[in-house]
């Protein structure tokens, strides 16, 4: 434990929410920054696009928005797994287009169900990341190369899978269409849903008191964890009634964030996730304290590459088409982009699955916001830059403050 973790553990101990609060402006000074850059981001792009146009934050811009992260967001989240590990994948947009391409071809021309054509999409997925992480085990080729060399091959099979048409038409009335198109969940479910929610946060709390006691640790008090429900709950019920005027929370946005939370667990409960950020922090101590570093690198790739093919399928039930332009353009740039702008760092080690969430949310907000503004794509390109770059230049100067109070 660092000096500044024992500091923070007589502040809570000693003066109780107020010592907490000044144990977490303690950890910003030291560098742990966590989510409050994209939070704060997050709150300018809706202050100025808002002045700019009244509609940008109306339910109905909102519930386009909401839908529109879907499918992005699913390969972004394969992408925070990656860099997790220090490591990156530069194929998930070639993989999500081969993958809707499956998908078009399977529904269309080979008279397979959409759940069959929808099971072979991600087990194209599946086995382009084994194959990744093979080759990285195995050869010790740089993941960069490796996932770069799979972009172009990925491209290619793409291409010959929808052959001289390079476009597939998918029916309106298959179920992934009118999934991702039309599907939303009812009022009372989706009030009930943020309900649990709000629940599950306050019941990991509790059981996160409970371990840090048992291991004779500090605990905030339990009313501290009543009142983070209590403005969790409020934030999510209002949310769901803003967007409930309109068409509701769609079933493709819920899905989504259902995979971040899976995915959160799965980081920060797990013994699988614990050695992600272990093996993400310091390959050699990782493998000196026994983890299956092979695994872990394994199972990253694999799940990244899994995930771009939902993505793929999901976007290509959006756009009822599979083309030659899927996962093209800047699926690669916003998927990638998203989980650093999100907070995911690309050093390794340090990051959670609600990155790919608040990253897409502002890259999905950046292109509502021109778009209502009847601003060119090309701005929207230079734009999305300038926060990536920006991302990258706090996440540079977060880890130089670590390092500098000892926390890295």
């Amino acid at each position: 434990m660092t000096p500044i973790d024992l500091h923070d553990e007589r502040l809570i101990r000693t003066t109780g929410p107020r010592g907490a609060l000044t144990a977490f402006t303690a950890r910003v000074r030291g560098g742990d920054l966590g989510s409050l850059p994209v939070v704060a981001g997050l709150v300018l792009i809706a202050v100025i696009f808002q002045s700019l146009n009244g509609f940008f934050l109306s339910s109905a811009n909102l519930v386009s928005l909401a839908t529109e992260c879907a499918a992005v967001g699913t390969i972004s989240l394969g992408i925070v797994l990656v860099l997790l590990l220090g490591q990156i994948d530069l194929s998930v947009g070639s993989m999500s287009g081969l993958a809707s391409a499956i998908l078009g071809i399977g529904l269309t021309q080979m008279g397979w169900s959409v759940w069959i054509a929808m099971g072979c999409a991600l087990t194209a997925g599946l086995a382009t990341g084994l194959l990744y992480g093979v080759i990285f085990i195995r050869f010790g080729v740089p993941s960069f190369v490796i996932t770069l060399g799979g972009l172009l091959a990925l491209l290619g099979l793409q291409l010959n899978i929808l052959g001289t048409n390079g476009s597939i038409n998918i029916p309106f009335d298959n179920w992934i269409v009118r999934f991702s198109q039309q599907t939303f969940v009812s009022r009372p479910v989706s009030y009930i849903l943020a309900a649990l929610i709000a629940a599950a946060y306050f019941a990991s709390q509790l059981a996160r008191n409970r371990r840090r006691r048992t291991h004779s640790l500090s605990t905030a008090p339990p009313t501290a964890a009543l009142v983070k429900t209590g403005l969790l709950l409020i934030a999510l019920e209002a949310g769901c009634w803003y967007l409930n005027r309109d068409r509701g929370v769609s079933a493709p946005f819920v899905l989504f964030v259902t995979l971040v939370v899976t995915a959160n667990f799965a980081l920060t409960r797990t013994r699988w996730g614990r050695s992600v950020f272990a093996v993400g922090g310091s390959v050699e101590a990782a493998r000196r304290v026994g983890i299956r570093v092979n695994r872990i690198y394994l199972s990253a790739f694999a799940l990244c590459s899994l995930l771009a093919a939902l993505g793929g399928v999901l976007a290509a039930g959006r756009l009822a088409t599979a083309s030659t332009s899927s996962g093209a353009g800047d699926t690669n740039l916003n998927a990638i982009a998203a989980a650093v702008i999100g907070g995911t760092s690309l050093f390794g080690g340090r990051g959670t699955a609600y990155s790919a969430l608040l990253g897409i949310v502002v890259i999905q907000s950046i292109a509502s916001g021109l778009t209502l503004l009847n601003l060119s794509s090309a701005i929207r390109f230079v734009i999305t830059g300038v926060v990536l770059l920006i991302a990258v230049i706090v996440d540079s100067m977060a880890r130089r403050s670590r390092a500098a109070h000892g926390r890295a």
